[in-house]
């Protein structure tokens, strides 16, 4: 166990990290910590895609480039610093596809260089990813498939409903979250609590559960995912995500919310 501050210091400059999407577990405190670190040249993956999390490192300058199947702030509308940074061509974008952001995580989970997807021939995609190849499936002639590389993020961070005291991560049903710490080479995650209990041992949350192997360190921090709801733990603090999302459709804007609730808030996290 450590605590927020420690746990954001091991995620360095120019390291790729994982984001889980909104609807799963939102690192938001984490993220706030990396704003006020001043953070740098991050490469987020999102899986498969992200919201609030990526607008917000977007906007403060610690974002080099997205591989993302989407950046969407979903029903509060359009990701307004990412959309910005990429107009203005601040950071580069990797256009991806939910299958095929899994498909490559599901590769470094299971050690093997590439994994074959089909569902993506024919898309212009595969004119600006250099790095997807069309090859012929080996069991059956005349038959392409495209390879994709196995993405190994340096870092996977998300926030969850709890952890024990072994370094076990109780993350329910979110099986992405089990997926990114298979594949990162160190999954960093914040919790709402610390239990006594061994996770592991009980069976209604075993299967729910990250073992401790694939965990490299854990904070934690209640309301760690806030303005993010936590599932069957708080719900989304609608009136600050629309704040958010009203002030940053500029950069004056964006600043100004950075300085009442980042720079000037730490208790936020």
């Amino acid at each position: 166990m450590t605590n927020l501050e420690t746990l954001v210091e091991a995620i360095h400059d120019g390291a790729s990290v994982a984001l889980a999407p909104d609807y799963s577990g939102c690192a938001m405190a984490a993220v706030r910590a990396l704003v006020r670190r001043g953070a740098r040249d991050l490469r987020l993956i999102a899986v498969p895609q992200a919201g609030f999390q990526a607008d917000m490192l977007i906007g403060a300058g610690c974002v080099g480039s997205v591989e993302a199947a989407a950046i969407t702030l979903g029903e509060y509308g359009f990701a307004p610093r990412f959309t910005d940074a990429v107009k203005n061509g601040r950071i580069t974008l990797r256009d991806s596809t939910c299958p095929a952001i899994h498909a490559g995580l599901q590769a470094a989970e299971k050690g093997v260089p590439f994994m074959p997807l089909r569902g993506i021939l024919g898309s212009d995609l595969l004119t600006h990813r250099d790095d997807w190849k069309v090859i012929e499936n080996p069991f059956s002639p005349d038959d392409a498939i495209v390879a994709l590389p196995a993405i190994r993020p340096d870092v996977a961070l998300f926030h969850a409903a709890s952890a024990d005291r072994h370094g076990n991560v109780w993350i329910g049903v979110r099986r992405e979250l089990m997926l990114m710490a298979h594949a990162a080479h160190r999954t960093l995650v914040t919790v709402e609590t610390v239990v006594d209990d061994d996770l592991l041992a009980d069976e209604a949350r075993a299967a729910g559960t990250i073992p401790a192997l694939y965990v490299s360190a854990i904070a934690e921090v209640r309301e760690g995912a806030w303005p993010i709801g936590l599932a069957g733990r708080y719900p989304a603090d609608a009136a600050h995500l629309a704040e958010y999302a009203r002030l940053a459709r500029t950069a004056a804007g964006f600043e100004r919310y950075l300085d009442e609730h980042v720079r000037g808030r730490a208790s936020a996290a």
